[in-house]
């Protein structure tokens, strides 16, 4: 069996992983702690101690940790993962990270002979488990041909979208997106109660007319019990929406809807940074009472 090395057993990372076992991979995971430990054989993944073990004999190492300052400190350093990593071999970031962060790492591993990849997702748990993950990539199309093998075990739309750090511009402009919807949404959800509509009926036609998405589709449970267990918790997606701010101040854009989503998700995060991101609608809910 082929090697891949894995570090992130998280919400989104043990299930990926589990899929890459599920299609035939030899998985071997970093584990820091018990619980990993426990994911780990869970999963039916090897947990292993160090970074240097998880590179060692991997064919490729991926990883999805939560923000810039990660995969930095994981990637560089005389101890470093690119350091432990085979000249040849393959790192594929699945983070979503700031693009500059993304191309300092291509930079680093390019200088060692390791080809890398930056490829965040979207999909969140649902996808995440169901291998349906949309994964957009960064980097040469020689290198995205050799890693679509594995990547194809964790998503269903996987395209490359342009050189080192692009894959997570797109990503930047996804999570606009999804934030965009999500607080649109919460307001409909308000309007619709103010008027007294039957909350389950109207989000049943409004998804199947042209204002119809996965956002609906997929929050809409959660919406209709007031349940916001984390899938994709408001902290990680007010990270993301600091990425497109950063992005668009450095290239002078004027972005006006972008700055009133991002300050309602800053709030959010201040108050519910564990819950999951549909709680823009607990939020709109509670400025009208």
């Amino acid at each position: 069996m082929e090697r891949i090395g894995f570090i992130g057993l998280g919400t989104m990372g043990r299930p990926m992983a589990a899929n890459l076992v599920k299609a035939g991979y030899e998985v071997r995971a970093l584990c820091r702690h018990d619980r990993h430990r426990e994911i780990a054989h869970e999963i039916g993944a090897t947990p292993v101690d160090s970074v240097a073990e998880v590179a060692q004999g991997s064919t490729a190492v991926l990883s999805i940790v939560p923000d810039s300052p990660d995969v930095l400190d994981l990637a560089l350093g005389d101890d470093g993962l690119l350091a432990a990593m085979d000249p040849g071999a393959l790192y594929v970031d699945l983070s979503s990270i700031e693009p500059a962060a993304a191309r300092t790492v291509h930079t680093a591993a390019a200088e060692r002979g390791i080809r890398s990849l930056d490829a965040p997702v979207s999909g969140g748990e649902a996808g995440a488990i169901e291998g349906t993950l949309a994964i957009m990539v960064g980097g040469s199309a020689e290198t995205f041909a050799d890693a679509k093998p594995f990547l194809e075990a964790m998503g269903t739309t996987i395209v490359l979208v342009g050189d080192a750090g692009v894959g997570q511009v797109v990503k930047a402009a996804n999570q606009l997106v999804v934030a965009g919807n999500l607080q649109v949404l919460a307001e409909a959800v308000v309007f619709l109660e103010a008027h007294s509509a039957d909350l389950s009926a109207a989000l049943d036609v409004i998804g199947a007319g042209l204002a119809g998405s996965t956002v609906l589709t997929r929050k809409r449970a959660g919406v209709l019990n007031g349940t916001y267990d984390p899938g994709f918790r408001v902290a990680l997606h007010h990270k993301d929406l600091g990425i497109v701010g950063g992005a668009a101040r450095a290239n002078s854009l004027g972005l006006p809807v972008t700055g009133v989503v991002s300050a309602l998700m800053a709030q959010l995060n201040r108050e519910h940074g564990d819950l999951d991101h549909s709680a823009l609608v607990r939020q709109a809910r509670e400025l009208n009472p």
